[in-house]
């Protein structure tokens, strides 16, 4: 039974099952070799039957676990959620905060893990730009069209003559993936360490475990300061950079790719504005889809469920259409 077995050898994960697969073979060959045994044909037929089944038992778990390695690559199931204000001072801030809440809601009501990674606030308790570690599984299935523009329209507590006011907040989904083929040379990273600090701006911390990364030829930057120690920063803060390169030449292919369509959902873009939550309306609505929902509340506490859904569902079958 002759059988290729380099791509099992290459992964990991079915690299120990092989050796298996090799001894199998083996006891094959040996049997073979005994094939000129007429009183033995019958009990060597047998035995190859055997091995060929188990063989191909193990086949099918090397395929299966290959097969949720390549979606796991495709869907990796941890994510760096980034939400930033945008216009509309202290009420930008405000809704980026809440907006993360509402990720993290949902994140919790799916039983997936939040890091905190880094933030930035203001004197009200706004976000000027936060953001968060998220694993899970199906996490960047699920959460995949969010980068973009959000939009609020809203009369702020501070507003005394009830004017609705509109301000924005922008939100990456980064996925962190196992495999790369971004490569980032030494001399185009700089980096900074600094003390991690607490509530207020004051330190929390005497060593420098804080870690910030700007890289050159971009002109990305990342945080990192909630690890306890500047190795784990560094790590963490390198994955996001990383992402943050993937993340910006799938932006640059999805433009090139969307220039040449009349119609599209969304290209991942930051500056794209893709959804508006009116408040005194009572409505959230995707812009991409031209779609509504009216449980404003519910979808801010994280019940965003239905709206994933639906942008997922009309992005497919676009994608489904084109090929």
């Amino acid at each position: 039974m002759e059988i290729d077995l380099k791509k099992y050898k290459e992964s990991q994960k079915t690299q120990f099952l092989t050796t298996e697969v090799e001894r199998l073979q083996k006891q094959e060959w040996e049997l073979l070799a005994m094939a000129g045994d007429e009183s033995m044909k019958d009990l060597i037929d047998d035995e190859i039957k055997q091995i060929h089944e188990q063989i191909s038992a193990i086949l099918k778990q090397m395929d299966d676990i290959l097969k949720q390695e390549e979606d796991e690559e495709r869907f990796p199931n941890e994510i760096i959620l980034e939400v930033r204000a945008g216009a509309g001072g202290d009420e930008a801030s405000i809704f980026a905060y809440q907006l993360a809440q509402m990720y993290i809601h949902f994140a919790e009501k799916n039983g997936w893990q939040v890091y905190k990674l880094y933030e930035s606030t203001n004197d009200i308790g706004g976000y000027k730009e936060a953001s968060f570690e998220i694993k899970g599984f199906g996490i960047y299935e699920k959460l995949r069209f969010e980068t973009g523009v959000h939009r609020v329209q809203r009369i702020p507590a501070t507003e005394k003559q009830g004017r609705v006011h509109t301000s924005t907040a922008s939100v990456a989904i980064l996925p962190i993936r196992k495999k790369t083929n971004v490569e980032i040379k030494p001399d185009d990273i700089i980096m900074e360490f600094s003390r991690a600090g607490g509530a207020g701006g004051q330190n929390v911390n005497k060593v420098e475990t804080a870690v910030r990364l700007v890289h050159k030829p971009t002109g990305l930057e990342v945080r990192s300061t909630a690890q306890r120690s500047q190795l784990k920063n560094r790590e963490m803060a390198m994955s996001i950079l990383i992402a943050k390169i993937e993340a910006l030449k799938e932006e640059e292919e999805a433009k090139k790719y969307a220039a040449d369509r009349k119609e599209q959902v969304g290209t991942g873009d930051r500056s794209e504005k893709i959804r508006t939550y009116n408040f005194p309306q009572n409505r959230v609505t995707d812009h991409r889809i031209k779609e509504s929902w009216h449980n404003i509340e519910g979808i801010m506490a994280g019940e965003i469920d239905e709206m994933l859904e639906a942008i997922t569902g009309n992005r497919e079958e676009e994608r489904g259409h084109q090929d």
